[in-house]
């Protein structure tokens, strides 16, 4: 019979000293559900153990055995002796990606298409739906007793006293230790939760280490759940979710492991992308000839050069953790006999993340007060993502100059670095291109696969997570529960591959925020934000260089359709619905803005479905640039000189618009766009240029207003920035009216 979850709690039996003070790894965010109990069924004897491993934030060549420098022998050991997979990839974003994983499905139709918050689609809700199940509630029905520990990060609801419906004992665990938020200090984690109770690391009664660092928690209570299930349910098979929230920001380490990095990135940014792509093509993960994508940062003009490489030997020192940890956990199925007969699964959420969270100073905390605030109370819950301080008193500070690693810091690494993780791919977390979504894949199961040490070059994704635990379990997964039709697994099994096989598949689908990809065979069509299609062969030209999509019009129109049907089917439209809403954008009708303006999103004209006239006064003529942009990739408008002429792109109705005209000259340049979509620029009562979209631009942008230039995604088909080259006084623009 399964054994209840009564048998897993052994809440007399804290864990031992040496497990406390052991050192751990540093690790990665996944998440498992946890759910609802199926008919109770017994386990073969044979079926193997899994655990699946999760990293957060971390870019395809970060571990030894992928290219990277840092140290990380277990997961080279488990490389050495086992599969590395070579083009495996995520969903680009850590929660899409946990319920992917957990569901078997896609994001969207999982019901976590984006983030925490419900959109009024059933794509967006921001919590898992009810037609899907998580391994652990399939696991269940086959005898598997389920554990996870880490981060949840798939329910809107965190608080204490909320809804746990969607909490890891309520999608199929037994036992759960973690986070149900998604980001937090490593040194007083919020949401911290034990099984359905939220704890403080200070008054845990369980767990009270010498210093808590969260990574090492996590390797602790996978290694306790591990040892107790053997001792007390030997004749059934275990499943583990290791979910790590290593390397995600802030970058918090122990300050022995960061000191095993110092002086190991000294020579910058290209040099250590150059030693990983060297490393990667001896090693046959990507083909000899590959190009290198650009370089993101200059490492010449880095101005606190100290401070910007502490922050990738603390990011290093957070995997190298990570690593020990999972040591301790191979360590433990060692001494409890499951070795060999324990199918072990490491992979990565997202590629490594450019976003700049506390690289600025916060409300002019940059330096270390004299002394601490009162500290808090031992049993006060964490409930701030940033926490206001330490749990000892210290006001947390960020920005250049605060070196990060200690528990009153709180800093993300940064584009620079993150291009480094991502090497040699395009892009970042967020976005579809290669360095957002490739992800190493480790399998290692001495007793069930029989190739050691080699690579799997076929195409897969985390949706084939599921259907690999249910194949090698010989577990069934339903066509409905309680009631509920469940969604049929989108994935395949992975197990044919574990022998040499190959897999047959039609199609892998891609979308997050509006960037979109699908992949079959060596193709891949992808564009950001919902701008133009791009087009790739990803086995010749994996680093996205040359794009092929106006060489093969039939290509991109077969792809981009069968994109459209995923699109229908899994719940993905309507795309980005939660940038539709107008809640704390400008009421203003009318704005004035410098010659060098650069103005958020929210204090930004609202263009939505608004007719408005810009008038821009050109002080000095000028033959290149953007004059005036306000928008990106995905939706908004720029005027713009090109060749000689003056360019009006605007992208609305899911199309980039695009009209030219006659470049104008110093004074004042008037543009209307009027009710019926119609574009009108006129200088000194000349027409320079006419267009006519399909009506008002249809959402808000996400990208804010500037002129001069263009900082975000362009608009138009131009450079990066593309400054203008003459000089604008001043520019003044009226919301018209509404529809």
């Amino acid at each position: 019979m399964r054994v209840t979850p009564a048998l897993f709690r052994i809440q007399s039996r804290p864990l031992s000293h040496r497990m406390i003070i052991c050192p751990l790894m540093q690790a990665v965010a996944v998440v498992l559900l946890a759910g609802q109990a199926f008919a109770a069924e017994a386990a073969p004897a044979g079926r193997p153990n899994i655990i699946v491993i999760l990293s957060d934030d971390m870019g395809y060549s970060d571990i030894g055995c992928y290219g990277g420098e840092i140290e990380t022998p277990v997961l080279d050991g488990l490389a050495e002796n086992g599969l590395r997979y070579t083009q495996f990839y995520n969903t680009a974003r850590c929660c899409p990606t946990r319920a992917s994983l957990l569901t078997g499905l896609y994001p969207h139709q999982a019901g976590i298409g984006h983030m925490m918050s419900d959109s009024g689609h059933d794509g967006y809700r921001g919590d898992l739906n009810r037609r899907c199940l998580t391994i652990a509630e399939v696991l269940q029905q086959a005898g598997y007793g389920t554990y996870m520990a880490g981060k949840w990060h798939v329910t809107k609801s965190v608080k204490p006293d909320g809804p746990k419906h969607n909490w890891p004992l309520q999608r199929g665990f037994d036992r759960f230790y973690g986070t149900i938020h998604g980001a937090g200090s490593f040194f007083d984690p919020n949401s911290l939760t034990r099984d359905n109770v939220q704890v403080s690391p200070d008054a845990d009664p369980e767990y009270q280490p010498e210093t808590y660092y969260y990574t090492d928690a996590i390797s602790d209570h996978a290694s306790r759940y591990i040892r107790e299930h053997v001792q007390d349910n030997s004749d059934q098979p275990f499943f583990v979710y290791v979910a790590y929230t290593a390397a995600h920001w802030p970058m918090h380490a122990l300050p022995q492991d960061i000191e095993k990095y110092k002086g190991r990135y000294d020579a910058g940014y290209p040099a250590i992308r150059e030693s990983r792509l060297a490393k990667m093509k001896q090693l046959g993960l990507v083909p000899p000839d590959i190009a290198m994508s650009a370089q993101a940062e200059d490492w010449s003009r880095v101005d606190h050069v100290d401070w910007e490489l502490r922050c990738m030997e603390v990011y290093a020192a957070m995997v190298d953790r990570m690593d020990q940890g999972i040591g301790q956990i191979v360590g433990t199925l060692r001494d409890t006999g499951q070795y060999d007969n324990t199918l072990v699964l490491f992979m990565q959420d997202n590629g490594g993340c450019a976003e700049g969270l506390g690289r600025r100073a916060s409300k002019g905390r940059e330096t270390r007060p004299a002394a601490p605030e009162a500290p808090m109370a031992k049993d006060e819950l964490q409930f701030d993502m940033v926490p206001k301080k330490s749990r000892d008193g210290w006001p947390v500070i960020q920005g250049p100059g605060v070196m990060p690693g200690p528990a009153d810091t709180y800093i993300a690494y940064g584009r620079g670095w993150a291009n480094v993780s991502n090497t040699p791919f395009r892009e970042y977390k967020h976005w579809v291109h290669e360095g957002g979504i490739s992800t190493p894949l480790i399998a290692h199961w001495p007793a069930g696969i029989a190739r050691r040490g080699e690579l799997e070059t076929q195409p897969g994704h985390l949706v084939d997570i599921m259907a690999t635990c249910v194949d090698v379990a010989g577990a069934n997964y339903p066509a409905t529960f309680n009631g509920e039709d469940i969604t049929p697994l989108e994935g395949l099994s992975l197990a044919p591959t574990f022998d040499g096989q190959d897999l047959s598949r039609k199609a892998l689908y891609w979308e997050h925020e509006g960037n979109c990809a699908i992949r079959v065979d060596e193709w891949k069509l992808v564009r950001k934000d919902n701008g133009p299609w791009e087009l790739y062969n990803v086995v010749a030209d994996r680093s996205e260089q040359t794009n092929l999509a106006a060489a093969e019009p039939t290509r991109v129109r077969i792809l981009s359709a069968l994109w459209d049907d995923y699109a229908r089917r899994a719940h993905v439209y309507p795309l980005t619905p939660w940038r539709s809403k107008k809640a704390k954008l400008s009421k203003k009708k009318r704005f004035v803005f410098d010659g060098d303006a650069r103005v958020l999103r929210e204090q930004a004209p609202m263009i939505q479905d608004r007719p408005f006239r810009i008038q821009i006064e050109i002080a000095k003529a000028g033959t290149r640039g953007v004059l005036l942009s306000q928008g990106g990739t995905a939706a908004g408008y720029a005027i713009y000189l090109q060749d000689g002429a003056l360019h009006f792109a605007a992208r609305s109705h899911g199309r980039l618009f695009h009209f030219q005209g006659s470049a104008p000259t110093s004074g004042t340049l008037r543009c209307d766009v009027s009710e019926d979509g119609s574009v009108a620029i006129l200088q000194s009562g000349q027409s320079l240029l006419q267009g006519q979209l399909p009506g008002l631009l249809d959402a808000m942008p996400i990208d804010g207003l500037q002129v001069g230039t263009d900082t975000g995604g362009p608009v138009g088909d131009y450079e990066a920035e593309y400054a203008f080259d003459g000089e604008i006084k001043e520019v003044r623009l009226t919301i018209r009216g509404t529809n």
